[in-house]
């Protein structure tokens, strides 16, 4: 079995575009050196396998022994790191800047104070108009360094400058940090919670977030300060199913970036995540012409930025682009149309595969299942939902998990396996039961399927008419709302008693700006 530093090497190479590939191999190839030559050929040999095999690296490349190829590896991972940063030394200004400190470090050495301190204010003022308060702080912490050891003749009052500007930024640091913290909790608690599920799960989120919001003076925050914040409330009011204070949070985050438009160039990641809770925000609104104009926008500054994208923002844009465009089929009702996107979608999901988390990969599969559910495809929904529900991804999205199980319950009944839905109706009611998530909702679909197995086509009518009265009874617990937001049960009901296409009846809704739960 390879070590864990032989998949790390072997996944970077993996993860190399042409242009990455061909700088560092330039790069190699000036010196013709005996060890660079080594370096060349495992790199690619490692390239051209699939999977990592150390016999077939040492059969291929003689002149490396077995006790060495551990030691050329890690030499090898390194220089790749030196030319990767070489190369987007230029597209990612933090790069640039932390060289900057290295520079005015060497400098410091050498004992020339007065060119360390010429470059460190340079830095600094790139660091402020970046919003980069820790690299700030960083070079005010060295500038004081120099300052209070060496006699530098600098400016008059430059100790107390200094001083203040460290307590401003000290305190700028301490609130980032704990309004970031927040916004990591709450996203995590999201991740293991998803909706607020009941009273008690809304209370115990209320009082986390409260206890935890520090006191702040908005018009005294940084660009940072104020953006974990938004994310922070963002997590806290989706949790809740406060969808319109969603709303109002991202379109502050969004707004934000647009008030610092140099900062959608430096933070690309953090901008298109802003602009995906915003689309997000008017999806569970149900407000179709901003969604559409949010995801001209989406699409808009991709295209345009695309050429300066790292593979994390690649990553992000896929999951984001191609999540909102899904998101607009399903307001539309116009489940077949999406189905044409499957394959496209399936192809960019296994070219992110070492980049993209379970999480991304478990909603992509759900919505795909969706899709296939709304457009009638039954089967082929079945064959996406076994895939999460044999995904072994613990306790990740329990929420999804739970309706994945239903939704795939409620597909094999559209197809008539009836003996099948009366066994797993018992295994589903178990891992439902398991993680607590057995809402009204769903209690009100597992004894209809129970109950209504084998009933005749008359009595199955009213039956569904029941259920649909329920439903829409139980729809005004804010709590059981999240059932709705996963699956569009009440539609499914009305084409049932309509013996009309489930789309159909979505579509009519969306034409007619009918409201839906």
């Amino acid at each position: 079995m390879p070590n864990s530093q032989s998949d790390a090497l072997f996944i970077l190479i993996k993860t190399l575009t042409k242009a990455e590939k061909r700088s560092f191999q330039l790069a190699f190839n000036k010196n013709n050196t005996k060890e660079d030559v080594l370096f060349i050929q495992l790199f690619n040999t490692l390239d051209k396998m699939k999977e990592y095999d150390e016999e077939q690296i040492l059969k291929k490349i003689t002149d490396i022994k077995k006790q060495q190829l551990s030691n050329v590896k890690a030499h090898l991972y390194k220089h790749l790191l030196s030319s990767l940063r070489q190369l987007y030394k230029q597209k990612d200004p933090l790069i640039d800047l932390r060289e900057q400190l290295d520079h005015a470090r060497v400098l410091y050495n050498k004992g020339l104070y007065n060119q360390s301190l010429k470059i460190l204010s340079k830095a600094k003022s790139m660091a402020m108009e970046q919003e980069e308060v820790m690299l700030t702080y960083e070079i005010v912490e060295f500038e004081k360094l120099i300052e209070s050891r060496h006699i530098t003749r600098s400016l008059e009052n430059r100790a107390e400058v200094l001083s203040s500007e460290s307590r401003q930024i000290e305190q700028q640091l301490t609130n980032i940090s704990r309004l970031s913290t927040l916004s990591l909790r709450m996203y995590g608690l999201y991740l293991k919670l998803g909706h607020a599920r009941n009273e008690r799960d809304g209370e115990m989120v209320k009082s986390f977030f409260e206890s935890q919001l520090p006191a702040l003076q908005h018009a005294h925050m940084s660009f940072y300060e104020k953006v974990y914040m938004y994310q922070a409330s963002s997590w806290y009011y989706y949790i809740l199913q406060d969808f319109l204070m969603y709303y109002r949070y991202t379109q502050k985050w969004v707004d934000l970036f647009r008030k610092y438009p140099s900062l959608q160039q430096t933070d690309m990641d953090l901008y298109i995540k802003a602009q995906h809770n915003l689309l997000t925000a008017h999806f569970y609104t149900s407000n179709f012409e901003k969604f559409k104009a949010a995801l001209q926008d989406l699409e808009d500054f991709i295209q345009a930025n695309q050429d300066n994208f790292h593979e994390n923002t690649r990553t992000s844009a896929f999951v984001y682009l191609y999540t909102a465009k899904i998101n607009r089929y399903f307001l539309e009702g116009t489940f077949s149309q999406g189905l044409a996107m499957v394959p496209e979608l399936e192809t960019e999901i296994s070219k992110h595969t070492l980049k993209i988390d379970q999480h991304r990969v478990l909603v992509f599969y759900y919505k795909i299942a969706c899709l296939y559910f709304g457009s009638g495809d039954n089967s082929k929904a079945i064959v996406y939902l076994n895939k999460i529900i044999n995904l072994k991804i613990g306790n990740l999205r329990a929420d999804i998990q739970c309706f994945a199980r239903i939704l795939h319950l409620i597909a094999h009944y559209e197809l008539e396996n009836y003996s099948l839905v009366e066994y797993l109706i018992k295994s589903v009611y178990h891992f439902i039961s398991k993680h607590k998530d057995l809402g009204l909702v769903m209690e009100e679909i597992m004894k209809f399927l129970r109950r209504y197995i084998y009933a005749n086509p008359k009595a199955l009518r009213n039956a569904f008419a029941d259920l649909k009265e329920r439903l829409e009874q139980i729809s005004q617990d804010p709590y059981e709302r999240r059932s709705f937001l996963y699956l569009d049960i009440i539609s499914w009901l009305e084409s049932k008693i309509e013996g009309i296409p489930v789309q159909e009846v979505i579509h009519r809704k969306f034409v007619n700006k009918e409201k839906r739960i």
